[in-house]
């Protein structure tokens, strides 16, 4: 059994000698360290271990860190994230805190910075109060309103045009995404890596597919759809005419 004050950290680093050289010094500080070698084994381990923090390098293979970072805020707004990349530049560490970064420190780095900063996030960042309030024209957190339909990301339900409707985990995390950047178009390549954890690369319909369910639960008529629309050659893009629009294309 952990003794009280041991703390899961995952961290997800592709250059070995760095990886473990941190598990080395958090071990003995009394954590328990796994890491993950890519941006895919990563989302892994985080869903199936549910660190209570999470070292994330920015350059990773198969994925890059702000993907890794985008999918796991849109399931846990809560788990504290520290960002170690050799990308220190302002426009670098400003993109990862409007990803929802918790902290960001720049390689080469001392290691008792390195040290202290996870040993302040543990504190600072602990696994209590509720999630923040979803990114809508809605009050009440968590739930999202446009055009006569509901979307609560809590309870994992919805209202819309065929009634009541219970989502799926993967639904709701493709629609909370698709909410966030409302007005902003985005490419299937990055809603793959994002909300999937696909590498680049991959071909498939599952996000066309996921779409065409949305438009069938939310649109008067899903022909000619109002809020899902598809930007041939792009991807897709949600908007919602009540709310502010996001102005921009998401990065690729």
């Amino acid at each position: 059994m952990n003794r009280p004050e041991e703390r899961r950290i995952l961290i997800i680093e592709d250059e070995i000698h760095i990886a473990e050289g941190l598990k080395l010094n958090l071990g003995l500080k009394g954590h328990v360290v796994r890491i993950a070698m890519d941006g895919v084994a990563g989302l892994r381990e985080w869903k199936e271990w549910q660190p209570d923090l999470i070292v994330l390098d920015v350059m990773l293979p198969s994925i890059d860190g702000f993907s890794v970072l985008r999918n796991i805020r849109l399931e846990d707004e809560r788990v504290p994230i520290l960002i170690l990349s050799a990308k220190g530049d302002a426009e670098d560490k400003v993109k990862g805190f409007s990803c929802g970064v918790d902290d960001y420190l720049s390689k080469p780095f001392h290691l008792e910075e390195f040290l202290m900063r996870v040993e302040r996030l543990l504190i600072r960042t602990g696994r209590q109060g509720g999630a923040g309030e979803t990114a809508g024209n809605s009050s009440q957190p968590g739930v999202y309103t446009f055009g006569g339909n509901r979307i609560d990301f809590e309870t994992l339900s919805a209202y819309g045009q065929c009634g009541t409707i219970r989502l799926t985990g993967q639904e709701a995390k493709l629609l909370k995404h698709l909410v966030a950047n409302r007005g902003k178009p985005v490419s299937r390549k990055r809603l793959l890596e994002i909300c999937w954890g696909y590498g680049r690369g991959t071909q498939t319909r599952t996000i066309d597919n996921f779409i065409v369910r949305f438009r069938r639960y939310f649109e008067k008529d899903p022909r000619k759809p109002a809020y899902f629309k598809s930007l041939r050659s792009v991807g897709y893009v949600f908007e919602d005419p009540t709310a502010e629009t996001v102005a921009g294309r998401e990065e690729d």
